[in-house]
Order: C-alpha cells, then structure tokens, then sequence
C-alpha cells in the first residue's frame, strides 16, 4: 500500500512539474518567432508544432506536448 501512495504521489509531481514547463517553451518560441531567420516552409513547421504543443499540453499529454514544442524551438535556434 505503501509503495503505491509513493508511486501515485510520484507520478502526480512528475506530470505537474512538465504541465508548468510547457507554457515557458510557448512563450519562448513566440517571443523568437518574429526575429526567426528560417525559411517560410521550416516557420510553418514551427507554427504547426507550436499548435499541437499547446493542444497536447491542454488535453494533459504534457511529455508529448514538451517534445513538440523541444522540436520547434530547435528548428527556430534556441536553446
């Protein structure tokens, strides 16, 4: 019983800890957005998986929602 209350408290400090972290990705990729030197079709790209980010972080797939939105800020440059 013990082990279980520790693995469910566990797993709600982990999701909670990435659901805060997708908002900061969101905010830095629009701030580098309007200064991005990447061509229309990889700005698409960005724009795609800046959306998906944000939709998978509102549906709680908060680890998918940060790879989308890891990727994005890679195609843009920063770090």
């Amino acid at each position: 019983m013990k082990r279980t209350a520790l693995f469910v408290a566990l797993a709600f400090a982990s999701s909670v800890a990435l659901a805060g972290s997708c908002p900061k990705i969101m905010k830095q990729i629009d701030a580098a957005m309007p200064s991005a030197k990447v061509s229309a079709a990889q700005m698409e790209e960005v724009k795609k998986l800046r959306a998906d980010g944000e939709a998978l972080h509102k549906s709680g797939k908060h680890a998918e929602s940060e790879a989308a939105l890891n990727k994005a800020k890679s195609i843009l440059g920063i770090m």
